[in-house]
């Protein structure tokens, strides 16, 4: 008997075929996952479903996150500055008692209790010498320049304090409030009246010519060293008082209580 004919098998593709299928695959898959990593780079979390957005997006801002406090934080501003003149200081000993008291130890005494005050306060304080070369062009919120009234005997109306400002002033609305909560707080301080003695020393004071033009000054003559002595000596914090809360007026622009005519 004659073997029956093999039946015939199908035709097998070439293997390279199935491998460029592969690779078609594995093409398509890869420029899928990019067009989706982009689409949701740029598209808006809120337009994805549920928390998808939340989950892609949270791996973008891990890495391009800024350090806390590198955008949006405010710039500090700067503290106001206040100039102190401890008047005499690095000249001469300005007045003198019989007794060897000399104005520029008062006056520097003084200064000392009003930096500190006013430092205590959040206010840069700079005390400068009669004649400092750093008065050239001083720029500073206020420049208040401290001084006391002669040692001599001139008869009992010779007790009280003294303010004033430059007669020649681009700003004089601010020398005229400065001056005024002075006289007001410092009157209220130490109890002393206002002296209205005002001499060409005072309102023609050299440092006045020399400041920056921005900068509010004023002197003030914190009393006499006759009759005020024991105030001016036993009680430099209480004067020291009175010439912080004069600044602070100013610079808060705190309300004046009218002052009583001497």
């Amino acid at each position: 008997m004659n073997p029956s004919p093999a039946t015939p098998r199908s035709p097998r593709r070439p293997r390279w075929r199935n491998l460029e299928s592969f690779v078609h695959i594995q093409t398509v898959l890869l420029i899928a996952a990019v067009l989706a990593t982009l689409f949701t780079a740029w598209t808006d979390p809120g337009l994805l479903p549920g928390a998808l957005g939340d989950r892609i997006t949270i791996n973008f801002s891990d890495s391009v996150a800024p350090p806390p406090g590198a955008i949006g934080s405010p710039t500090p501003r700067s503290r106001p500055l206040i100039g102190l003149v401890a008047g005499h200081s690095g000249n001469d000993s300005g007045a003198v008692c019989a007794d060897g008291l000399t104005e520029v130890s008062i006056n520097t005494q003084i200064a000392a209790y009003v930096q500190k005050y006013l430092s205590e306060k959040g206010i840069d304080v700079e005390v400068l010498k009669e004649f400092d070369d750093r008065l050239d062009s001083y720029q500073a919120l206020a420049l208040i320049s401290i001084h006391t009234d002669s040692c001599d005997y001139v008869n009992d109306q010779a007790t009280g304090f003294k303010v004033a400002s430059t007669l020649s002033n681009p700003h004089p609305e601010r020398s005229a409030r400065l001056v005024s909560c002075l006289r007001n707080r410092y009157a209220q301080a130490t109890g002393l009246s206002l002296h209205n003695s005002i001499t060409n020393d005072m309102t023609y004071y050299h440092a006045f010519d020399e400041i920056n033009n921005e900068t509010t000054a004023v002197i003030i003559e914190i009393g006499f060293m006759n009759l005020d002595r024991q105030l001016l000596t036993e009680h430099p914090d209480v004067v020291a008082s009175g010439i912080t809360n004069g600044v602070m007026c100013f610079i808060n622009n705190e309300n004046i209580a009218p002052q009583p005519t001497p």
